[in-house]
């Protein structure tokens, strides 16, 4: 694994996003986090619409303001998306957390999930929030193992309506 930084999104980046946006897509699993799924047909607007996220802007009733970064490697490459959810609502308390983050599937088991949530901890530390709630599906080993090893402290699961547990994990920053 060479050098990573997080960036914020950047219109500058679209053929690279693209390509990552693409493979994500032609893999046929579940975007995640939620703003993947973002349509990036009008690049320059949704670009926008992630860095007015940031400060509040044009959400969603009942929605927190959210960062997002992009994982970007020397090339520009961008191997990952992290959006970080600026306070906790209670449904995010129970099934989302503070963190949501995905590695493009060609990236994936190389470390990247490991180093992307490590440089997401100092965001947040930035954003003034020192314990973050981190989550994931109970039968994702290879998210549970990168939130452990970034200090996670298990808590209580939560059970969703569907019957998916959620693991729950705090981190100190």
């Amino acid at each position: 694994m060479g050098h990573v930084s997080l960036i914020k999104p950047t219109a500058n980046l679209e053929k690279e996003y693209l390509s990552f946006y693409q493979e994500w897509k032609e893999s046929g699993e579940e975007m995640v986090p939620w703003v993947i799924g973002k349509d990036p047909s009008d690049f320059g607007a949704m670009v926008e619409s992630l860095l007015a996220s940031e400060k509040g802007r044009n959400l969603p009733e009942g929605w927190v303001p959210d960062s997002t970064f992009w994982l970007v490697d020397r090339d520009q490459t961008v191997l990952g998306v992290v959006n970080v959810r600026h306070q906790l609502t209670e449904k995010l308390s129970n099934s989302g957390g503070h963190i949501g983050y995905g590695i493009r599937p060609s990236a994936r088991r190389k470390g990247y999930a490991v180093k992307l949530l490590a440089l997401t901890l100092e965001k947040v530390k930035e954003l003034g929030i020192l314990k973050v709630l981190v989550v994931c599906d109970e039968g994702n080993i290879g998210s549970e193992k990168t939130i452990r090893k970034n200090g996670g402290v298990q808590d209580d699961d939560f059970v969703e309506k569907d019957g998916n547990v959620m693991k729950r994990f705090w981190i100190e920053v």
